[in-house]
């Protein structure tokens, strides 16, 4: 068992920055490949950057692409997700989620598809104003 558990969440301006944290324990962090998922009120939950679990290879969705940072620090089991440029459709409930890998190699197709997750945190709310 993984457990997860992110942090860092707020209300901030459009424009502004956050910087969320997931928090891992219970098993070897870097074994792990990480995903930052966000679900807004009345929507699904939609992917928005993984890592995997040496930290070489990032995947980004399209809409956080140049403004969002996914990275991992395994020595202290956490994982972050730096975002700046923030806009109001930013607004939603961040969850952190981890799956077990021991591929060297996973399409970015793998690391989008929240199906593949084994391990979720309870998710921490962003709400960005205009």
């Amino acid at each position: 068992q993984v457990q997860l558990v992110e942090s860092g969440g707020g209300l901030v301006q459009a424009g502004g920055s956050l910087r969320l944290s997931c928090a891992a324990s219970g098993r070897t962090f870097s074994n792990y490949a990480m995903g930052w998922f966000r679900q807004a009120p009345g929507k699904e939950r939609d992917f928005v950057a993984a890592i995997s679990r040496s930290g070489t290879t990032t995947v980004y969705a399209d809409s956080v692409k140049g403004r969002f940072t996914i990275s991992r620090d395994n020595a202290k089991n956490t994982g972050f997700l730096q975002m700046n440029i923030l806009r109001p459709e930013d607004t939603a409930v961040y969850y952190c989620a981890a799956v077990g890998v021991t591929l060297a190699y996973y399409s970015g197709n793998f690391y989008r598809a929240a199906s593949n997750y084994n391990y979720w945190g309870q998710g921490t709310q962003v709400t960005v104003s205009s």
